[in-house]
């Protein structure tokens, strides 16, 4: 996958369509990520030694990767990250629109 933990993101469909946030965590087998602030549901829990008192938390769900793009550092825009293999043969994510490397 092209986006990693700690990239910022731009949500692209859904409720929370326009919002921005950065990406907490990355459910490679799902094809999911998690942002924070984004996406949030509620959640009913029942006491345990963790939360002893239950009731209703928020947290943020996942959403899907191709809902989401990475916003470039350097242009401040959502794009396409391309993939550019470098002469030691290291692979680095670039923008497609500037051609700046992205960087977490």
């Amino acid at each position: 996958m092209k986006i990693k933990k700690g990239d910022k993101v731009y949500i692209l469909t859904g409720k929370d369509r326009g919002k921005s946030g950065a990406v907490s965590k990355v459910l490679v087998e799902k094809r999911k990520v998690i942002v924070d602030g984004v996406n949030v549901v509620k959640k009913a829990v029942k006491g345990s030694q963790k939360s002893p008192q239950g009731g209703i938390i928020e947290k943020a769900a996942p959403i899907a990767v191709s809902n989401v793009q990475v916003i470039c550092g350097s242009c401040n825009k959502s794009v396409k990250v391309g993939m550019k293999v470098l002469k030691n043969g290291k692979k680095e994510r670039v923008c497609r629109k500037c051609g700046h490397e992205i960087k977490e």
